[in-house]
C-alpha cells in the first residue's frame, strides 16, 4: 500500500518511529514556527565587513585547460537561459521565476513559509524542480567561469539574478524557506561565489557591503541553528545544513553570533558525519549517491575551515579519509560506483561543465588531499572543483592534528558492517551483492527493498541492473516501483516487499540481512569468489542466496532457496538500457555493444519457474531504468513466476549468467 507524504495516517506511522526526545524537539520546533510567525527580527547592523577567504594565488592557474573548457561551454549555455533539471529541459534561466515549476506548469504560492505544503504536487508543483534553480549551484558555475575567463559577464549576470532571488524570496516567506538542507547547500553556494567573484569590482558591494545580503545570509543561519534535522531525520540533510552553516560562518563571519554559529555547525557536522558514516567508511544510508554528497559537503567544510584558520577536530579528516578509500574500492573499472539505494543528483558543490566525472573527481580531490593508495584506481580525467579545493585544504600527511592511521593495504572486497561486497572477476567482471542493513535510523527514508539483490556489470556497462529512483514526490506509484523488491534483482516472496513501506520516504518494518560467505577476493587470482546471505524479511519464511563468479568459465551463478512456507515467489532480472534480450523459454540470450565492440552473454534461469519479459509496462511499473532523477527509460526485466500447488513452494532456483569471449 503507498500512502502519501502529509496524509493522516502518514503522520502516524511518521510519529511511531520517533523517539521521546525527537518528539519533544519537534514539538518546540511547531511553537517556534508559531511564534516566528509575527516575530521577525532584523539583521544586526554590520560595518566592516571585508571577506578574507579568497583562493590562494595561482589557484585558477592550475585548472587543467579541458576542465576548463567544458565549464566555459556550460557557462555560455546558461547565459543563453538553457539549463536541464531531473530531464526538464529549460530556456527560461535568463531571466527565472523562482517558484515556477516548467514540468507542471504550476507555480508554488506565496505565504508564510510553513504554512507552504511543498509535498503536494497539485498545490505547488514538483517542488525538486522548484528548488533546485534556487540552489544556486549554476550561479557557482557562471562564476567559476568568470574567475577563469575574467569576463564580467558571468560576473554581472551572478549578480543579477542573485539580488533577484533576495528581492523575491524575503526571509521566512515562499517554498524556499521549508528545507533547510535548501538553505545549507543555497549557503555554500553565496559563499563560493563570494570566493569566486573576488576579482570582480562589483564583489564587495554585491555581499558585505549589501545589505539585502547581509539580511538573507544572517536569516538563512538563523533558521538553520533554529530548526535542525533531528532524531530519525538526521540523515545527509542534516550534514548539509551543518556544512553550509559552518561554511557561511566561516566566510561571512561578520555577525555578532558567527562565532557561536561557527562552534555549533563544527560541533553538530563532527558528531553527524560519524554517526552518518560506517566505521569501513561508506555511508549508512546505503544510498551511493549520498555517499558523494555527503564526501563533497564535508571536504567543502573543511575546505572553509582551513581558509579560515578554523581547527577541525582530526575525526572528521578521518571521516572523510576512510569516506574516500572506501569510495576507490567499489568503483568498477570506469569508475562507477554502485546504484544502491535512492538518487536525487544532489550535489555539494558545483564548478564544472556537463561531461565531468564526478566519482573520478572525487577521487582526484582524495588523492591531493590524503594521497592515493597503491591499489586505487587510476583517474585520467579532469576536473575544476579539484584544484580549487586543494588549494585551501591542507593536505592529510601534513596535518598537524591528522592521527596516524592504517589504511587499507589491498582493495577492500567485503564491508561488513555495510554488508556490502563485491565481487570481480575477469572480462572486468563487477558484482555486487548486498547483504547489509536496510537503511539509516528508523525510518530508513533512502533505503529501497532490495535486499540480497545483485548488481552485474561487464566492463562498466549493466548487465543485472538496479533501476534506481526516478522520482520522490508527486508520482506515488513509481516511487513504490523503482524502491519495491520486485523492482530489483532479487526474490519476492508471496506477492509482498521484504520490508514495509509507511510513506514515500518512511519504512515501517525492516528486513534483516546477514551475510554468512563473503570469500571475495577477485576471482581472476583464486579461480572463484563466493557470497552468501539471507534475510529475516518475509517472517515466516528466510529467503538465501548464493552468488559464485568462477573466474575460468567467466560465470556467475545465483541460487536462491525459501526456508519456510511460501505459495508464490517471483525472481526479477533487470537489464541495463544498453542490452538486447531474446528470451526462449528459460534461457535469455544477451547483447550489447561496448566502444564500437559486440559483446554477448546467456542467462540460464530457473526452469521451475514461468519466464517473461517485461518493458515499458505501466499498470503497473514493470521493466524500466532511471539513469538520474526525473528520468527513466524502457528497459527489458525478466520476471520468473512459481506457485505453489497445495504446499509450500520449496526448493532451490539456480540461475547461472555466462559471458562470452
Amino acid at each position: 500500500m503507498t500512502v502519501s507524504s502529509g496524509s493522516p495516517s502518514w503522520y502516524l506511522r511518521r510519529l511511531s518511529r520517533m523517539g521521546p526526545r525527537e518528539v519533544g524537539g519537534r514539538v518546540g520546533d511547531a511553537v517556534r514556527r508559531r511564534r516566528w510567525r509575527s516575530a521577525r527580527p532584523d539583521c544586526p547592523s554590520v560595518t566592516g565587513a571585508r571577506f578574507t577567504a579568497a583562493l590562494p594565488a595561482g589557484t585558477i592557474a592550475a585548472v587543467p585547460p579541458d576542465a576548463a573548457k567544458r565549464l566555459i561551454a556550460e557557462a555560455d549555455r546558461l547565459m543563453a537561459g538553457h539549463a536541464e533539471f531531473f530531464g526538464v529541459v529549460r530556456d527560461d534561466l535568463a531571466d527565472p521565476d523562482w517558484w515556477y515549476d516548467p514540468k507542471t506548469g504550476r507555480r508554488a504560492p506565496w505565504g508564510y513559509a510553513f504554512d507552504v505544503p511543498y509535498r503536494d504536487e497539485d498545490a505547488v508543483g514538483d517542488i525538486k524542480q522548484i528548488w533546485e534553480p534556487s540552489r544556486h549551484q549554476y550561479l557557482t558555475q557562471l562564476a567559476a567561469a568568470y574567475a577563469i575567463t575574467g569576463d564580467e559577464r558571468y560576473a554581472e549576470r551572478v549578480a543579477e539574478h542573485l539580488r533577484s532571488w533576495w528581492a523575491g524570496n524575503a526571509p521566512l516567506r515562499g517554498v524556499h524557506w521549508t528545507s533547510g538542507i535548501e538553505l545549507g547547500i543555497r549557503l555554500l553556494s553565496w559563499v563560493w561565489i563570494r570566493r569566486l567573484l573576488d576579482g570582480w569590482p562589483g564583489a564587495a558591494g554585491l555581499f558585505e557591503g549589501n545589505p539585502v545580503a547581509l539580511n538573507q545570509i544572517w536569516h538563512h543561519q538563523r533558521w538553520l541553528a533554529a530548526f535542525p534535522s533531528r532524531g530519525s531525520s538526521a540523515n545527509n540533510h542534516v550534514i548539509a545544513e551543518a556544512a553550509g552553516q559552518f561554511a557561511a560562518a566561516c566566510a561571512f563571519g561578520w555577525f555578532p553570533s558567527s562565532a557561536r554559529l561557527r562552534a555549533d555547525a563544527l560541533r553538530s557536522l563532527e558528531r553527524q558525519l560519524r554517526s552518518n558514516t560506517f566505521g569501513s567508511g561508506l555511508n549508512r544510508e546505503l544510498a551511493t549517491e549520498y555517499h558523494g554528497l555527503v564526501l563533497e559537503l564535508g571536504l567543502a567544510a573543511v575546505a572553509e575551515a582551513d581558509a579560515a584558520g578554523v581547527p577541525v577536530p582530526a575525526s572528521i579528516r578521518l571521516v572523510l579519509l576512510r569516506m574516500t578509500d572506501a569510495l576507490a574500492a567499489i568503483v568498477d573499472n570506469r569508475l562507477r560506483p554502485p546504484r544502491q539505494g535512492d538518487a536525487d543528483d544532489g550535489h555539494g558543490l558545483v564548478v564544472d561543465g556537463a561531461g565531468t566525472d564526478r566519482w573520478a573527481s572525487l577521487l582526484a580531490t582524495g588523492d591531493a588531499v590524503f594521497g592515493r593508495l597503491a591499489w586505487w584506481p587510476t583517474v585520467t580525467g579532469t576536473d575544476v572543483r579539484t584544484p580549487l579545493l586543494a588549494a585551501l585544504i591542507r593536505p592529510y600527511s601534513k596535518d598537524g592534528t591528522a592521527p596516524a592511521v592504517s589504511r587499507p593495504p589491498s582493495r577492500p572486497a567485503h564491508f561488513a558492517d555495510a554488508g556490502l561486497t563485491i565481487l570481480r572477476g575477469p572480462a572486468e567482471i563487477w558484482c555486487r551483492c548486498d547483504g547489509g542493513p536496510h537503511g539509516f535510523l528508523s525510518i530508513a527514508a533512502h533505503a529501497h527493498a532490495d535486499a540480497l539483490s545483485v548488481e552485474v556489470r561487464h566492463d562498466g556497462v549493466d548487465v543485472l541492473a538496479d533501476p534506481g529512483t526516478y522520482c520522490y514526490h508527486g508520482q506515488p506509484e513509481w516511487r513504490q516501483y523503482f524502491r519495491s523488491t520486485l523492482g530489483h534483482n532479487t526474490l519476492q516472496v508471496d506477492g509482498g516487499d521484504q520490508s514495509v513501506s509507511g510513506g514515500p520516504f518512511l519504512w515501517t518494518r525492516h528486513a534483516r540481512s546477514r551475510v554468512l560467505v563473503a570469500d571475495a577476493s577477485d576471482a581472476s587470482d583464486r579461480g572463484a569468489a563466493r557470497w552468501c546471505a539471507e534475510h529475516d524479511g518475509y517472517q515466516r519464511s528466510v529467503h538465501r542466496r548464493r552468488v559464485e563468479l568462477t573466474a575460468a568459465a567467466k560465470e556467475l551463478r545465483v541460487v536462491d532457496e525459501v526456508r519456510g512456507p511460501s505459495r508464490a515467489v517471483h525472481l526479477a532480472f533487470h537489464l541495463g538500457p544498453a542490452i538486447a534480450a531474446d528470451l526462449v523459454g528459460n534461457r535469455a540470450s544477451l547483447t550489447w555493444t561496448r566502444d564500437g565492440e559486440d559483446r554477448s552473454a546467456v542467462l540460464d534461469l530457473p526452469g521451475q519457474l514461468r519466464w517473461r519479459a517485461h518493458r515499458g509496462e505501466s499498470d503497473p511499473p514493470l521493466g524500466w531504468y532511471s539513469a538520474g532523477f526525473g528520468r527513466k527509460e524502457p528497459t527489458t526485466t525478466l520476471v520468473g513466476t512459481g506457485f505453489a500447488d497445495g504446499a509450500a513452494l520449496l526448493g532451490e532456483f539456480t540461475t547461472v549468467l555466462r559471458f562470452h569471449g
